[in-house]
């Protein structure tokens, strides 16, 4: 058997005069989470929003494992990529993460609490102002949230 090939990165590292925005690219199989964790929290460390960071870091992790677990085919993942995309704006930070699958996302409607799975939208939502999801051509999808970006007062 062998080990879950680790996320391949091409990333670009914000600087306080770049534009406002960064992006990672995932490459490979389910593993990698917290290099895309760790992503986010530099970034936004670097554009001074720490009280966004857990609540960023928690979107960013649901829509990466959702593009991972349903954007990605089953086999032959190292020819496939996933890229997540955090962009600031004047009020927001929007999370991004863009698939190859052209299956949209899925929001369950059931109720049971107890459920370990299929609950990631519903924190997405929970945790932003909006949500959604955009085609893309000639495949794939972006899954997107907007966080309010104001401190708490």
């Amino acid at each position: 058997m062998s080990s879950p090939a680790q996320f391949r990165s091409h990333e670009s590292v914000p600087v306080r005069d770049a534009p406002r925005t960064a992006a990672l690219h995932l490459m490979g199989s389910r593993a990698g989470f917290a290099r895309a964790r760790e992503f986010t929290q530099r970034t936004l460390d670097c554009w001074s929003l720490g009280h966004c960071t857990d609540d960023a870091v928690t979107v960013v992790t649901e829509l990466a494992a959702n593009a991972v677990l349903h954007g990605l085919p089953d086999s032959s993942t190292d020819e496939f990529h996933v890229r997540l995309r955090l962009t600031l704006r004047r009020s927001h930070l929007v999370c991004a993460v863009t698939d190859p699958s052209d299956s949209l996302p899925v929001y369950p409607h059931g109720a049971d609490d107890l459920l370990e799975h299929g609950r990631g939208l519903h924190i997405v939502e929970a945790l932003s102002e909006h949500w959604g999801w955009t085609r893309r051509a000639p495949v794939g999808k972006t899954v997107w949230a907007m966080l309010v970006t104001r401190p708490p007062s």
